[in-house]
């Protein structure tokens, strides 16, 4: 049972990967678009890399690429990004903050966002919308404190289990 609750922030992953649910906000309100995938992968990367590996990252970013109809491996480049941000900063700092986190978090999103962008206009022919670029962007950077104190209160519980 424990391997399994630590098992969770890979198996949230690929679930999230699997399944569209970002855009089954947009069903329901118009710009709410955000991409959970980056949160968890910047969060666990910068806490314990251990629960993700780059493998796993690539892996979900190929599902995700053929969920969606985007071309093989741009999901995958932009979460690896995400993942190469986080592994920056946790090796930089010592003690991390929300505000530091949220902080770096947004220079990942840029980055990743900036990647997806010229590999998808440059390699596919699928129209880009930037005003859903930038409503997800902003989403996502709104809805990061709440996943932070979520993953920190979860990752709290995993290392007292681990050590009891």
């Amino acid at each position: 049972m424990r391997k399994l609750i630590n098992l969770g922030p890979l198996i949230l992953l690929y679930y999230l990967s699997i399944s569209e649910i970002d855009s089954h906000f947009e069903n329901y309100f118009e710009i709410l678009s955000f991409n959970i995938q980056l949160i968890i992968i910047y969060f666990w990367v910068s806490k314990r890399p251990e629960a993700l590996g780059g493998g796993h990252i690539f892996f979900a970013g190929l599902i995700n690429d053929v969920i969606m109809g985007f071309p093989l491996g741009l999901s995958s480049l932009s979460y690896l990004t995400v993942s190469l941000v986080a592994n920056y900063v946790k090796n930089m700092t010592v003690n991390t903050r929300i505000t530091t986190d949220w902080f770096t978090f947004f220079i990942a999103i840029f980055f990743s966002n900036l990647i997806f962008f010229i590999l998808l206009s440059n390699f596919s022919e699928i129209e880009i919308n930037l005003t859903e670029i930038s409503y997800n962007t902003f989403f996502t950077l709104i809805f990061f404190p709440f996943f932070w104190f979520l993953f920190t209160f979860y990752n709290s519980i995993i290392t007292t289990d681990k050590h009891a």
